[in-house]
């Protein structure tokens, strides 16, 4: 019933760093050169979509420029590539979503700002992204059961701010569905100082993720550093290469977790979590090849995404339950996985 308020990443190469490229080499296209009104009352969309066409067309690295110190209201907004040269969206303001559910189209209301097949893209700047979060928790088929099924389930990502140390990402750990970072068919991405507190996964790497490498993350309240749900609805899944490095977590659900859906098929190999230190956390180390967050009980099925080369190295910290390690793996499909 509501739209995924979020940053999507799709078919992108994304380094989420915190320094940009050289400015004197670079062209950069303000919002405000292209009639915004930073108010947060008038609708900025179009100014963030000209200013993008702008730097989709510089033959040399571009810069979208969020202002500091004014409110850009937005509503969904898709910004597509490739791109003739690299991009980097510097958020010194506020980008905020609209709160009037009637900005939202019934055929999408899942996103909000979505990039497609660019890349060397930057997202930096120290500012904020707003996804009005409060308006549209009430919404989420998970709090409120009138909600019709199969429409969205309110995923929100309500509040995205970075700054020299890095970005973090706040909401109530009864939040629904508020994934931090959420990553799909995506290759080659970095992502490095973050502190995230949701009520759901801190990270979700999902479907399509290939050579991933995140460090220097720091989790909770939420549900852990997850690598799917994947294979839900008898689907296939691709992830590989993928490093999770130097992360804590601070009385989360889960730490370092693998789930995917029985039914699926396809793989999730070559994954190494390492260094991790977690406090107080429910399920440090788990592999659920029977998760199931259907309304309906999952029946059991012969196939299964294969889950092999998996590594956990050096983690450290507590439990709050008698069980630090969870393995609860298919039956029909072979696994490799090591303790060091």
């Amino acid at each position: 019933m509501a739209p995924l308020l979020a940053l999507l990443f799709m078919s992108a190469i994304l380094e989420a760093a915190g320094a940009g490229n050289d400015s004197s080499s670079q062209s950069v296209f303000s919002l405000d050169r292209y009639g915004a009104r930073g108010d947060g009352r008038h609708d900025d969309t179009h100014a963030l979509e000209m200013s993008w066409k702008a730097a989709w067309a510089s033959p040399r690295p571009a810069v979208v420029l969020v202002p500091n110190g004014r409110r850009y209201l937005l509503k969904l907004v898709t910004l597509r590539g490739p791109c003739k040269s690299s991009v980097t969206l510097t958020v010194k303001g506020t980008l905020v979503a609209s709160p009037d559910r009637v900005d939202w189209s019934d055929k999408d209301r899942r996103h909000w700002i979505v990039f497609r097949r660019v890349n060397k893209l930057t997202v930096n700047g120290g500012g904020t992204i707003d996804g009005n979060c409060q308006k549209w928790w009430p919404h989420s088929c998970k709090i409120n059961k009138t909600a019709l099924q199969g429409s969205s389930n309110g995923f929100v990502i309500p509040l995205l701010h970075q700054s020299e140390s890095g970005q973090s990402e706040n909401s109530p750990a009864t939040s629904p569905n508020t994934d931090g970072i959420h990553i799909t068919r995506s290759n080659d991405v970095r992502v490095t100082n973050c502190k995230i507190k949701t009520g759901d996964d801190c990270m979700s790497i999902e479907n399509g993720t290939h050579n991933l490498h995140v460090s220097k993350v720091v989790c909770g309240p939420g549900h852990g550093i997850s690598i799917g749900s994947l294979g839900d609805d008898y689907s296939r899944a691709e992830v590989s290469g993928i490093t999770i490095d130097s992360v804590q977590l601070h009385g989360a659900t889960n730490g370092a977790r693998i789930k995917t859906y029985q039914g699926g098929s396809g793989y999730a190999k070559d994954i190494t979590f390492q260094n991790m230190a977690m406090y107080g956390v429910k399920n440090p180390i788990i592999i659920d090849q029977h998760y199931c967050d259907k309304a309906k009980p999952c029946v059991e099925q012969r196939s299964a995404v294969q889950v092999s080369n998996v590594v956990f190295k050096n983690i450290r910290g507590t439990t709050i339950t008698k069980h630090a390690i969870k393995m609860n793996c298919s039956k029909n499909v072979s696994h490799a996985m090591a303790l060091p």
